[in-house]
């Protein structure tokens, strides 16, 4: 089981619960960008599913849906799922940035300590979907060491898969 706590040392992190959905919906809707990509519009009940979907075969205790806090601002949200596509991975379902903390570094220093953390934990590698006409997550993800190492198609969106070694 994996210590949340310990994702990182610049915010506060603590699971989110169905009780937070309104703080990340504000967090979503500040973000269209990344909805006009995902082809999608955030809603209470859309932040409420992903709080509880997993991927087939995965048991709900491996997924970790967490806030990052600074102060009482929820600055970050994060789905991770541990030990998924293999024990030795895991897996980012979901990151997002507040909009008014972005363009200062956060992000990157968030992934970083999470990065840190799980190799600490003994993960090899930890693994994402992106968008792959989405050049803002694009560069983002670039940019924090991650490399596409496939295409596959997603509900007819192309996504690229990448991975960070650890």
């Amino acid at each position: 089981m994996l210590d949340v706590s310990k994702f990182s040392s610049r915010c506060a992190v603590r699971a989110l619960t169905e009780a937070a959905a309104g703080e990340v919906l504000a967090v979503c809707l500040g973000n269209p960008q990344y909805y006009e990509y995902a082809e999608a519009r955030p809603t209470r009940e859309q932040v409420v599913e992903d709080m509880r979907v997993t991927p087939p075969g995965v048991d709900a205790s491996r997924k970790y849906y967490v806030g990052f806090y600074e102060g009482d601002t929820l600055v970050a949200v994060m789905d991770l799922i541990d030990g998924y596509p293999a024990a030795d991975a895991a897996y980012i379902g979901f990151f997002m940035i507040n909009a008014a903390y972005q363009s200062r570094g956060l992000g990157g220093a968030i992934i970083g300590e999470v990065a840190a953390y799980l190799k600490a934990a003994g993960k090899t590698s930890l693994r994402l979907g992106i968008d792959k006409d989405n050049p803002q997550s694009n560069h983002f993800w670039k940019k924090n060491s991650f490399r596409v190492i496939k295409e596959v198609e997603r509900n007819g969106r192309a996504l690229l898969v990448a991975e960070r070694l650890l």
